[in-house]
């Protein structure tokens, strides 16, 4: 049987490299620079034509959107670059004090040209071509060795069309579920039982680093919402980057109310010294309603990360249950602790905040709840891409309505037999 496990490992772990964005990326890379090479030798004059090749290997990203917005960039960077040095041979040459100014001008242009972080490469064509004696020939080569790189760079990508990174962002906010999980059960433990001070603060500080795991997985995020735009394989893009970007926000919030949690633990346990945090019948509540919200915070990533309808359903069922037993376990919890202030009154706050605590990871978790942020910001990404682009929002509803009149005359037939 282990031999089995170890020869069905190894697929899945070569799958696993060659969907991974480093491997992905060097391959389209050499072989995008490779073809460009081969073009701009045939029509470039430049005996080696480097520059077609540094273009597309600048040019191809991990993604089709920051492909083409990089090539749009790069372009754009070097045409201005080779403009301002052709002004510059015309009217002052090359000198030390106009190599300056060039480099002024071109660090302006690129600034006002919007090619981001291409502005330097706006100075540096300016500079190459001011630096050869055939300033009109060397200024023509290299926007056509621009071009090409840029064209071939392009053309890979629909080519070898990039993976959509979905997968391994839902794969991320699940592992970052998982931890939160595993954590939440350390504390629910440590209710039930002794705590020393340096126990308590440990758990502290692995919530505190919780915000780095928080960090990578929206890095991967950004990935896989990259890949979903302008990209013909995926259907309701749109819908796909609000579910996944309103689930990471939910976690993350979870995670800064289960640090908030911890720190009372922690706090907790410097009050009652040697003993236990809780009564014993109390300690066993808490662990066992901090179990149960640790059990949704995985069904709540599982939610978020399935695209099947059947599977959707079927977490949210299994979340929703999971919800209403946490908030049943959570009102005997909030009378045993009511019972616990008027025997004694001296750790009531913290009492109180453990209470406020949870109810927060529980409001946050809820469907319904989920369902109205969803709706929300739907409808605010809708509303910025129609601002941003009136044109485009314009033509889409002219297109759309045949198809909605097609839709009800085909209805309206329908019944009408």
């Amino acid at each position: 049987m282990r031999d089995v496990r170890e020869l069905t490992a190894s697929p899945v772990r070569l799958v696993k490299r060659h969907r991974d964005p480093v491997v992905v990326q060097t391959l389209r890379s050499a072989v995008a620079a490779s073809l460009a090479y081969v073009v701009a030798l045939r029509l470039s004059p430049e005996a080696a034509p480097l520059t077609a090749p540094l273009t597309a290997l600048l040019v191809v990203q991990v993604t089709l959107y920051a492909t083409l917005t990089n090539g749009i960039r790069r372009v754009n960077a070097v045409v201005a670059g080779v403009l301002v040095a052709i002004a510059f041979s015309m009217l002052v040459g090359l000198t030390w004090w106009s190599l300056a100014l060039l480099i002024v001008a071109s660090l302006g242009v690129g600034h006002l040209v919007r090619v981001d972080e291409y502005v330097p490469e706006v100075a540096i064509s300016a500079m190459l071509v001011l630096g050869v004696t055939t300033v009109g020939d060397t200024a023509w080569a290299r926007i056509l060795e621009t071009l090409i790189g840029a064209v071939v760079g392009m053309g890979c990508n629909l080519l070898l069309a990039p993976p959509v990174w979905v997968d391994e962002a839902g794969e991320s906010i699940e592992e970052l579920a998982r931890r939160v999980r595993q954590l939440m059960l350390r504390l629910g433990e440590q209710a039930a039982g002794r705590t020393p001070v340096e126990q308590a603060a440990a758990q502290l500080h692995e919530a505190r680093r919780l915000d780095h795991d928080i960090v990578q997985v929206d890095a991967d995020l950004r990935q896989a919402e990259d890949s979903l735009r302008l990209n013909p394989r995926v259907r309701e893009g749109l819908l796909h980057r609000v579910v996944l970007r309103t689930g990471l926000d939910t976690l993350e919030i979870c995670t800064v109310v289960l640090r908030v949690l911890a720190r009372t633990f922690t706090d907790l346990a410097k009050e009652r010294h040697s003993q236990p945090l809780f009564p014993p019948g109390t300690g066993t509540a808490v662990e066992r309603l901090l179990s149960e919200i640790a059990d949704a915070v995985v069904s709540f990533s599982v939610l978020v990360t399935t695209d099947v309808s059947h599977s959707a359903e079927s977490a949210e069922e299994r979340l929703s249950a999971e919800l209403r037993q946490a908030a049943t376990s959570r009102d005997k919890l909030a009378q045993l602790l009511l019972d616990e202030v008027q025997r004694d009154t001296r750790h009531w706050q913290l009492h109180g905040a453990l209470l406020t605590e949870v109810n927060r990871i529980i409001d946050e978790l809820d469907t319904e709840h989920r369902s109205r942020r969803l709706f929300e910001e739907l409808d605010r990404v809708s509303q910025e891409q129609r601002r941003r682009r009136p044109r485009l929002t314009r033509l889409r509803e002219s297109v759309r309505v045949p198809e909605r009149l097609r839709r009800n005359r085909g209805t309206a037939a329908g019944r009408s037999r």
